[in-house]
């Protein structure tokens, strides 16, 4: 029999229990938050504009949950870009050095279809750097309606790295806060000198989807069919989806014409 690792089950139970803490909090701290997020991208669907969501790194994970998904909506569109969305990219640091750079969301901008009208999410869990404030920053100058997914602590125990000394929070319609300490670790142990555990992925992508049931909650009150995809793994899942796809061509930009 297999010697039992160290620290066995004990960590796995510390980080389920830290985890769901967060949850927790995340629920019991942020209802208005999620109800006016919710209500904005509502908002945004009901009055033809198109939904896009944008995180860097880590961060993207959250953002490409909640695009072409079944059980959610398929008007969501991912911002992406190139060398920034994930760490497919080689190397992995590249992605947090052109997060850091200046001017950069101006082009991003520049060059996307978002428009007066839309609405963008904005995952950062530091909300700290160059990119994220700046497309938050520009896309509201541009009529586009802002929502930010970021922990807010650290804005009180970091320094920005934008020249303004903001952070994402600063520039959003409505901020989400992750209630994630600074670091992203949720563990410690004896003889292992960093912390590790991250959660943030855990808490971001639940947070998003209570948003998203939110919309659809609003938009089924006020008798608007929610544009909702079904899984293509279920009887008559394709057919569904190919009507949705159609209907809402003009607001879906991550499928061919």
């Amino acid at each position: 029999m297999s010697e039992e690792p160290r620290g066995g089950s004990e960590l796995a139970g510390r980080f389920f229990d830290a985890a769901i803490g967060l949850l927790r909090r995340v629920r019991d701290e942020e209802p208005e938050s999620i109800t006016a997020a919710g209500t904005l991208i509502a908002d945004t669907v009901a009055s033809g504009g198109r939904l896009f969501a944008f995180g860097a790194g880590h961060s993207s994970l959250a953002a490409q949950d909640v695009v072409y998904r079944a059980g959610g909506l398929a008007l969501m569109n991912l911002l992406a870009v190139p060398g920034v969305v994930g760490v497919d990219v080689m190397p992995a640091t590249l992605g947090s050095a052109l997060e850091r750079v200046e001017g950069l969301a101006g082009a991003v901008l520049d060059t996307s279809p978002l428009r007066s009208g839309d609405l963008l999410v904005v995952i950062s869990l530091s909300g700290r750097n160059a990119l994220p404030v700046e497309l938050a920053m520009n896309a509201r100058a541009l009529g586009v309606k802002v929502i930010g997914v970021t922990s807010v602590a650290y804005a009180s125990e970091t320094t920005s790295r934008h020249a303004s000394g903001t952070y994402l929070k600063d520039h959003c319609d409505v901020v989400l806060d992750t209630k994630i300490a600074v670091g992203d670790a949720e563990l410690g142990l004896d003889g292992v000198p960093a912390p590790f555990a991250p959660a943030s992925t855990v808490v971001t992508t639940a947070l998003l989807q209570a948003v998203m049931a939110t919309a659809t909650g609003v938009l089924a009150d006020r008798g608007i069919e929610p544009p909702l995809l079904r899984s293509g793994n279920v009887d008559g899942g394709h057919e569904w989806n190919d009507r949705i796809l159609r209907e809402y061509g003009d607001r879906i930009f991550y499928r061919q014409a």
